[in-house]
């Protein structure tokens, strides 16, 4: 047995691998790094290859998503009064369980479109304002983009939210993808698979944690503060916020790919959360020598949404906007190869009672 299924094989995908030692995502055989310069379509694309046939042809693809994003806001306007009660990651949750399982649009494609839809709608109404509907003649970023903000966003803002988007598309069999493929595997459907994973990435120890970095960041204040802060939270065994990974042993290679695209966006965070982050990795290794936390893609996260104008409610339906690419992939995936999952447990309840006589 191993508590959490750490180091347990619980699926053989192509999808993607993670390769923790050497601080290495593989995306179909291409490496992040390499991936991130393509479009967030194509990425999709490249995911969905040999289950899909829209996955044959990135733009065509596009165009479809552009299509099934009208109707998604056709669906969700009768819903959102009820979902805009909820925070934005339950809404979202709402207005995807809405969708039925006997829609017209391939599933897939349904759920990928619709997630910017939702969270953009949701992010307008709870700054009292009326949901934009979406333009199909963009891509799926630039659009999400220009539905929040009502206006056609820079294409530095457009390039840095997609490049998040493929940094987080997917990332072997993490918690919300083993859960998708769990409910894939019972045959309930894609909208129950992925609103299921959904579930487990409103869980703060998964989608949770972009938001804290910039409240931690908030709290230091200036640069005059950042070693004592660093010191007093290592101090009281409070985790630093952006640092550390449950894979990586080395530093994680979305933070690099998005620390990329944040430093152009002319910021006024980006410079001081640098002095952070570098104080914070030495102090790190002081107080825990030889366990090498180096920045995860939190730190850079949270920079990157803030910097695009994304409000701290809707990071995690960001999230989940890119990562619903992996999330259909892994059911599509899992419907087509898998088996029910089934796993077994450890009893360590009390032993059998003998009926007395």
């Amino acid at each position: 047995m191993s508590t959490g299924l750490e180091g347990i094989v619980a699926a053989e995908t192509v999808l993607s691998h993670v390769d923790g030692e050497r601080g290495e995502l593989v995306l179909r055989g291409l490496r992040l790094e390499e991936a991130a310069r393509l479009e967030f379509e194509e990425v999709t694309a490249l995911l969905w290859q040999g289950f899909a046939p829209e996955a044959d042809a990135s733009d065509a693809l596009a165009e479809r998503l552009g299509q099934a994003r009208l109707v998604a806001f056709a669906m969700a306007e009768p819903l959102l009064p009820a979902a805009s009660r909820l925070t934005p990651v339950e809404g979202l949750r709402l207005l995807l369980s809405a969708i039925p399982d006997a829609e017209e649009t391939p599933h897939h494609l349904m759920a990928v479109a619709a997630v910017p839809v939702f969270a953009a709608a949701l992010g307008r109404i709870a700054a009292g304002d009326a949901p934009v509907p979406p333009d199909p003649a963009l891509r799926t970023a630039e659009d999400f983009l220009a539905m929040l903000h009502d206006r056609t966003p820079s294409a530095d803002h457009a390039r840095a939210l997609e490049t998040y988007l493929i940094t987080v598309a997917d990332h072997g069999l993490n918690a919300s993808t083993f859960a998708a493929r769990v409910i894939a595997s019972t045959r309930a459907g894609l909208f129950s698979s992925v609103v299921g994973a959904l579930c487990a990435l409103k869980g703060p120890l998964h989608g949770g944690a972009p938001g804290p970095v910039l409240d931690m960041l908030d709290e230091i204040g200036g640069e005059e503060s950042i070693a004592g802060w660093i010191e007093g939270e290592i101090a009281a065994g409070r985790r630093l916020m952006g640092f550390g990974h449950r894979v990586y042993k080395v530093r994680d290679p979305r933070a690099d790919v998005l620390r990329g695209v944040v430093r152009p966006l002319s910021s006024p965070r980006v410079a001081f959360a640098e002095k952070v982050e570098a104080a914070a990795i030495a102090a790190l290794e002081r107080a825990k020598p030889g366990r090498n936390l180096q920045t995860n893609v939190e730190f850079y996260t949270a920079l990157a949404l803030e910097a695009v104008g994304i409000p701290r409610p809707l990071f995690t339906p960001v999230f989940a906007l890119g990562r619903m690419a992996g999330w259909t992939a892994h059911v599509l995936e899992q419907e087509q190869t898998g088996r029910l999952l089934r796993p077994l447990s450890r009893y360590t309840g009390p032993a059998v009672r003998v009926a007395a006589e």
